[in-house]
């Protein structure tokens, strides 16, 4: 059976790739992830945070700016926050390669134009084989339209780009006014890959201790339909090779998101309950399911259900939410 993909230039055998989490910290853990049959894999995020906490804290130390030093510093995440610092994740970049033959995706997680985004060509150096540019806006000021947040963010996907020889994908938050207008842009500003979606982890209210907590829920596959609508409106429209992240547990949602136009699905949450060798398990479902519907590759299905080839194309449109409660009613 064949499974092969392409992604961004990068031929896969399959489209099964561990997406962005603290698992690849671990070097044995990401060698478990190769031995499981990782098409590729996405290590953790490097922040803006980190690089602009340490820049600043060269000049200040190169400046003598002892009293401001400690105060300039305290705006940022402390360095114990965190399990690698910048030249801590660069090194750790090169000790992956050297330990697998998979491509090895780097993150950059950023919002704002700087002198962070340097580091995209130092990944680069490094020897990542990709970068998966990380797009967490959150747009707090009153005064900052959409517009404003789409054009810096497209800035700053051009910035990244510059210079470089390898491909950058973006990873996409659903919350734009018009998200398929958003990411035709991103695709025409020369995005490789979009990546749908970000998953944004929401703070919660504890009222009895009166403070706001930081809450982590792990994804399901209810996750998914989500994914598949945006999927299914860009497939065969941009350019850019599409990848899906949350949401992805089982071989059945690998077949969703294939058919709805995925060059790859990234798995971050079912991997974290099962281990690597779950990649296996789902590689090896999605084999046996292609086989009982008598598909001979990938590649075949790929698509088969996105917008331009959908036998009902309206269900993915507004028209599909009118029907909805109206079935709804008439039960």
């Amino acid at each position: 059976m064949d499974l092969s993909t392409t992604y961004m230039g990068m031929n896969l055998p399959h489209p099964l790739v561990p997406g962005a989490s603290p698992m690849m910290h671990d070097l044995d853990m990401v060698r478990r992830f190769e031995d499981a049959g990782a098409a590729a894999i996405v290590l953790h995020s490097l922040f803006e945070e980190q690089i602009t906490r340490e820049q600043i804290a060269t000049f200040l130390h190169a400046q003598a700016h002892g009293e401001s030093f400690a105060e300039a510093l305290s705006y940022f995440p402390s360095p114990d926050q965190f399990r690698f610092g910048p030249e801590e994740y660069l090194e750790h970049i090169g000790r992956v390669k050297a330990a697998v033959k998979i491509p090895v995706i780097a993150s950059l997680n950023g919002t704002t134009n700087g002198g962070w985004v340097e580091y995209a060509r130092v990944m680069e150096h490094a020897g990542a084989d990709a970068i998966e540019l990380n797009l967490y806006t959150l747009a707090m000021d009153l005064e900052t339209s959409g517009q404003d947040v789409e054009n810096s963010e497209l800035e700053l996907l051009m910035e990244v780009k510059r210079g470089l020889r390898i491909p950058v994908s973006v990873k996409l938050s659903p919350f734009y006014t018009s998200f398929a207008h958003a990411a035709s842009r991103m695709a025409a500003a020369g995005a490789d890959g979009l990546v749908l979606f970000n998953r944004f982890y929401q703070p919660d209210v504890d009222p009895e201790t009166v403070q706001v907590s930081r809450m982590l829920h792990l994804s399901d596959s209810t996750e998914l339909p989500l994914r598949l609508r945006w999927l299914a409106f860009l497939s065969g429209r941009v350019r850019s090779s599409l990848a899906v992240t949350g949401g992805v547990h089982t071989a059945v949602d690998v077949v969703k998101a294939v058919m709805a136009g995925a060059h790859v699905v990234q798995m971050v949450s079912a991997l974290l309950q099962h281990g690597p060798s779950h990649v296996a398990q789902v590689k090896s479902g999605l084999e046996a399911w292609l086989l009982e519907h008598e598909y001979e590759s990938l590649a075949q299905m790929r698509g088969s259900m996105d917008l331009l080839s959908c036998p009902d194309p309206h269900a993915y449109e507004r028209a599909n939410y009118m029907l909805m409660l109206q079935s709804w009613r008439d039960r």
